[in-house]
């Protein structure tokens, strides 16, 4: 498309420019780790109302090659990593179990922060699996066992029909367990980003690194 047929509404909202220069980020700002520094912007961005705080955009890389990005819920973070539930026989799963690099975003926009992750994704203790799957509502139970995560489908009268049928499979049943192609990422990090929008696009990004078990980094990148 030339630039005189461009759509002008495109080429406005193409020629937007926000200015993020009302906050900062100081190394001496920075918590002792990247998981409490984590937590402490998650709580914040709870605080300020982004909507879905804990979304992280994870991109993995397919067993043929191919990278793959989707947006998932963190459901959990401590020392030992960042951790999201999924379908292993689904895509990303497949991914993972082929090829555990990844890498993910959480991108808070309205407040112009993004924090970066780099990695390695292992499937969690079964335990762990079940019981965040326990706690899961019925519903999210039933969709887990309904849906071949991936996997195409004729159409959304077939998937409810599967739906109905699981559901009607654990009618009598005190709980719905969990499937076993069913559980727990745990992102274990070499490398955490935390970036901070500020004027003129002079941002601010403060990088945790490390290796194997050596203590925890932090240098400063141009932005």
């Amino acid at each position: 498309m030339t630039s005189e047929h461009r759509d002008p509404d495109l080429s406005a909202a193409l020629r937007t420019h926000t200015d993020y220069g009302v906050e900062k980020l100081e190394e001496s700002d920075l918590a002792g780790d990247p998981f409490a520094q984590f937590t402490s912007w998650l709580a914040e961005a709870a605080e300020r109302s982004v909507y879905e705080p804990n979304a992280m955009v994870l991109a993995t890389i397919d067993p043929d090659g191919d990278p793959s990005i989707r947006t998932v819920l963190l459901r959990g973070v401590d020392e030992r990593g960042f951790e999201f539930y999924t379908d292993y026989t689904s895509r990303k799963g497949r991914a993972l179990m082929a090829n555990p690099a990844v890498a993910a975003v959480f991108p808070w926009y309205t407040l112009h922060r993004q924090v970066k992750i780099f990695g390695h994704a292992h499937p969690v203790d079964p335990v762990d699996s079940d019981a965040y799957f326990a706690n899961r509502p019925r519903g999210a139970q039933v969709a887990a066992w309904s849906s071949d995560q991936s996997q195409p489908i004729a159409s959304r009268e077939a998937l409810e029909q599967k739906v109905r049928d699981t559901d009607e499979r654990f009618a009598d049943a005190p709980s719905v367990p969990r499937p076993e192609r069913w559980g727990g990422f745990r992102i274990v990090p070499s490398r955490v980003e935390f970036w901070q929008g500020r004027t003129s696009r002079l941002h601010d990004r403060l990088v945790f690194h490390r290796e194997g078990d050596a203590a925890w980094r932090v240098e400063r990148l141009q932005p």
